[in-house]
C-alpha cells in the first residue's frame, strides 16, 4: 500500500504545472518533476544528482564582506521561502524567470533533511511588464508630469492647478481649444486624487443627441422608451464614489442642464421613465472649448449651472502660446512613429522644426500629431523636410496667414496630397481622411472635384 501510494504522489507531482524540486542539506537536487524539463529545459534525470546552482538562481548569491560572491540557500537559513522573484537559466543558456515557494523537510525527530521548491514560471509576465516600461520610458519623457509634456511658464502653472484640484472634491472646469490635452488634464486630475482607486467614467456631450445624452447619464428603466428593453445604470451611478468627466459640456441642451443641476445639488438622480431618486456620490470634472460665460449671457447656458461647475476653472493654453514646447512635442511623437512604423525616421530638419515652430497650430496638439503623422506616411529619408509637410505649415508667413484648411489649397497641389495618401493607406479612406485632418465627406467631395478613383491608385493584388 505504502508502495501504492508513492506512485499515486508521484503522479500527482508530474501532473503540476509548476516545477518541483526536493533537495538534501547539501542543495543536491534528489528528484525534480516533469514540468521541470518544460520550464528550465533539463530533464528530472538530467537534474538528479547535480547541485541546485545549476540554475544559477540569482537570488542564491549574496556579495560577502570581503567582496566576493558567496552562496548562501535562504531557505535553509530561514526554513522556507515565499514567494520570491528569481531569475534563473536555462539549459541553452537563456533567462527566465519563476516564482519560488520552498520549505524545510524534517524526519520524526525534527531534524532537516532537505527541502522542496515550487517554482511558477512568470517569464511572460515579467516580459509585459517589461514592454510596459520600455513603452512608458519611451513614449513619455522623464520630466513629463503624468503624460502631460512642456515646460512653458504658463503651462507650469497649469500642473501646479491640477495638484492642487486632484486633492480636492470641488468641480473643476477645464476649458481649452480643440486638441489642447482638455481629456489628459482630467485622467491627472483623477490619478493623483483621493478618488483615484474607484471609477473613472468619461462622457462625451457632444456625441449624443438629447435623449441619448440623458439615459447614457442617469440610465433608464425598462420600457422608458422605445428600445428599452432591459433596466440600464447610467453613467453618475456608475461614477458613484469616483470622478465622472463630462467632455464637451458646452453642447448640453438646456433640458438636460437643468438635471445636471439637480444632480449636482441635491446629490441625487433619477433613471429615465423612473421616480425613484438614486443617492450619488461623484466628484464632477467637466470640459469645454466654448465660452460658457458667453453663453450664459446668450441664454445657451444656465447661469447656476455654470456657477455650480466653475468652482476649480483651468485653462489650458494653445501651442501657439507655448511655442518653446514644440521642438519636445516633435521628439515624444517622432519616438511613438518610429516604434509604430519601424520607419528609421531620425528627426526633422533645422528648416522643418522652424516653420512647425512658425505655424500657428489652430488644432493644437492633435494637429501637430497628424502632421507628424502624414510626414512619416510620405517620408522615405532619414530626416523630415519641408516637402513631406502638408502645405498649410510650408506657407511664406503662416503665423500670419492663419490656418488654411486642405480644402482650400491650390488644386495641383491639393490633388497631389490626396493621391499620395490614398496610396500609402491602401485606399482606406477613412484612414486617408484622418492623415489629411479632413472628415469622410470633404475627402469624397475633393476626390469627386479632381476626378480621383480610388480604383486607378491602387491595383487589386496578384492572384
Amino acid at each position: 500500500m505504502k508502495s501504492d501510494l508513492g506512485e499515486y504522489w508521484k503522479a500527482i507531482v508530474d501532473t503540476m504545472m509548476d516545477g518541483v524540486m526536493v533537495v538534501d542539506t547539501d542543495g543536491v537536487i534528489i528528484a525534480a518533476n516533469k514540468a521541470m524539463k518544460d520550464i528550465s529545459g533539463y530533464n528530472p534525470e538530467e537534474l538528479a544528482g547535480k547541485p541546485c546552482t545549476i540554475l544559477d538562481c540569482d537570488r542564491c548569491f549574496v556579495t560577502g564582506p570581503n567582496g566576493q560572491t558567496e552562496k548562501i540557500c535562504p531557505l535553509f537559513a530561514s526554513g522556507e521561502v515565499i514567494k520570491r522573484r528569481c531569475q534563473m537559466r536555462r539549459k541553452d543558456g537563456s533567462l527566465f524567470y519563476t516564482l519560488k515557494n520552498a520549505t524545510v523537510l524534517k524526519n520524526t525527530n525534527g531534524k532537516i533533511i532537505g527541502g522542496i521548491e515550487t517554482l511558477t514560471d512568470i517569464s511572460n509576465l515579467v516580459e509585459k511588464e517589461r514592454t510596459i516600461q520600455e513603452l512608458k520610458d519611451l513614449f513619455l519623457p522623464g520630466d513629463a508630469f503624468e503624460g502631460i509634456i512642456g515646460s512653458a511658464p504658463n503651462l507650469h502653472a497649469v500642473k501646479e492647478l491640477i495638484q492642487n484640484a486632484a486633492v480636492s472634491d470641488a468641480p473643476v472646469m477645464i476649458y481649452g481649444e480643440s486638441g489642447t490635452g482638455k481629456e489628459l488634464v482630467a485622467n491627472a486630475i483623477h490619478s493623483l486624487g483621493k478618488r483615484n482607486s474607484e471609477p473613472f467614467i468619461k462622457v462625451s456631450c457632444a456625441a449624443l443627441n438629447e435623449s441619448l445624452l440623458e439615459s447614457e447619464l442617469f440610465g433608464h428603466v425598462k420600457g422608458a422608451f422605445t428600445g428599452a428593453g432591459r433596466n440600464r445604470i447610467g453613467r453618475f451611478e456608475a461614477a458613484h464614489k469616483g470622478d465622472l468627466f463630462l467632455d464637451e459640456i458646452g453642447d448640453v441642451p438646456l433640458s438636460t442642464q437643468v438635471k445636471l443641476l439637480r444632480a449636482l445639488q441635491e446629490k441625487e438622480i433619477e433613471r429615465v421613465g423612473d421616480h425613484t431618486t438614486i443617492s450619488i456620490d461623484v466628484r464632477i470634472i467637466a470640459a469645454t472649448h466654448r465660452d460658457l460665460e458667453q453663453m450664459c449671457t446668450k441664454g445657451r447656458f444656465r447661469k447656476d449651472l455654470y456657477y455650480r461647475l466653475n468652482v476649480i476653472p483651468i485653462y489650458l493654453p494653445p501651442l501657439r502660446e507655448r511655442r518653446e514646447d514644440i521642438p519636445l512635442l516633435i521628439n515624444h511623437f517622432l519616438k511613438i512613429l518610429r516604434k509604430r512604423s519601424g520607419k528609421p525616421i531620425s528627426g526633422v530638419s533645422e528648416l522643418t522644426m522652424q516653420k512647425m515652430i512658425d505655424y500657428p497650430w489652430p488644432g493644437n496638439i492633435r494637429e501637430l500629431a497628424n502632421v507628424l503623422e502624414y510626414a512619416f506616411v510620405v517620408c522615405h529619408k532619414e530626416m523630415i523636410s519641408p516637402q513631406h509637410l502638408p502645405h498649410a505649415l510650408t506657407q511664406e508667413n503662416p503665423a500670419t496667414g492663419s490656418s488654411r484648411r486642405k480644402d482650400d489649397l491650390p488644386g495641383l497641389r491639393q490633388r497631389d496630397d490626396i493621391v499620395k495618401v490614398l496610396e500609402t493607406t491602401q485606399g482606406n479612406r477613412q484612414d486617408a481622411a484622418r492623415l489629411l485632418g479632413i472628415s469622410r465627406v470633404t475627402l469624397w467631395k475633393l476626390m469627386k472635384k479632381h476626378g480621383i478613383r480610388v480604383e486607378g491608385i491602387v491595383r487589386p493584388a496578384a492572384p
